[in-house]
């Protein structure tokens, strides 16, 4: 896999569009200078949003593909989610590491994954899933890459998930923080739902011990969620005391530049928002590493609201999201 993408598809700024009524916006905006040792996050050139960009040049809807190119020429995480990862982990890393940057992967393969709702699957049991997780640990090699652990896994068991051996699961969690930590250059967040999904992190806290959070460089907030940057902070940093052990975080903003939907089913393809701050390990808080877009923007939560299968490329929704995304 060839990587050829100028630096200048990471840091450029998001467009205007007009602003949500019903939400809260988002105006949280970092101007800090980097950290010398911040890493600068992988470009996958080969994403649904580049090649939609680059057929819709082709045919001449030059208007539609500058849009795109809002979400395609930013970093955004590669989930993981089926045998064979190892192979997938490798060949991204590789295609990071040769344009000199770090990708961002996601672990997504939990026996009983999504309690058997849109995101269903997973592995059959604690042995597949463990060979599973070796597997991706070996792709990593020695290139290392930010890795989120299992997007609602955790906050599954906390909010009820009949059918689910928490047991098991902690178990396994567990064993997937301590494999990755083996691998030089490796950064692991568990994650920890969002605030409004569990809003008493107290309640996080001992699942998040049994699931490996020590071991763990952090924990992750706000997955294929819409809270906004304040909002999630603020959950994070509390989250972060009561764990203890000066514990760091990643914020995941793909999605969300207009906050939170106010209707009903508010996590699923909801109407109206936007993206939000771009990837970036700039952020002037030492306990937050980074916005991530660990969601893949333009990627479907599910068959609600006329949406694709969950995980499926959704060119009229991420025009959605690019429009009315604001600098």
């Amino acid at each position: 896999m060839r990587v050829a993408l100028a630096a200048a598809l990471l840091l450029g700024a998001l467009g205007a569009g007009p602003p949500d009524t019903d939400t809260d916006t988002d105006t949280d905006t970092k101007t800090d200078t980097a950290p010398a040792d911040a890493p600068a996050f992988w470009v996958d050139p080969q994403s649904a949003a580049a090649r939609q960009a680059a057929e819709w040049r082709r045919t001449g809807r030059t208007e539609d593909a500058r849009l795109i190119e809002r979400i395609a020429e930013r970093p955004q995480a590669v989930w993981l989610h089926s045998d064979g990862a190892g192979a997938e982990v490798r060949a991204h890393v590789e295609a990071a590491a040769a344009a000199g940057r770090t990708a961002v992967l996601v672990a997504y393969f939990i026996p009983h994954r999504d309690c058997g709702a849109y995101s269903a699957g997973g592995a059959h049991d604690d042995a597949h899933y463990r060979r599973w997780i070796d597997d991706f640990a070996a792709g990593l090699g020695s290139h290392g890459a930010y890795v989120i652990v299992e997007p609602d896994a955790v906050a599954h068991l906390v909010a009820g998930c009949p059918g689910a051996d928490a047991a098991e699961r902690y178990g396994l969690l567990a064993h997937a923080v301590q494999r990755l930590k083996r691998q030089p250059h490796t950064k692991v967040y568990v994650d920890a739902g969002n605030a409004s999904w569990i809003p008493d992190e107290r309640r996080l806290v001992a699942p998040l011990r049994s699931a490996g959070i020590a071991e763990a460089d952090g924990f992750a907030v706000n997955v294929s969620n819409h809270q906004t940057n304040e909002v999630s902070s603020a959950y994070a940093h509390r989250l972060a005391r009561e764990l203890g052990g000066g514990k760091h975080f990643v914020i995941d903003t793909s999605r969300n530049g207009n906050g939170p939907y106010r209707g009903t089913q508010a996590w699923c393809n909801p109407p109206g928002r936007a993206l939000g701050t771009p990837p970036t390990a700039t952020t002037g808080d030492p306990s937050l590493d980074a916005y991530l877009w660990i969601k893949r923007p333009g990627e479907s939560d599910g068959t609600c609201r006329g949406g694709p299968e969950a995980g499926q490329w959704w060119p009229e929704y991420a025009l959605g999201l690019a429009g009315r995304a604001r600098g």
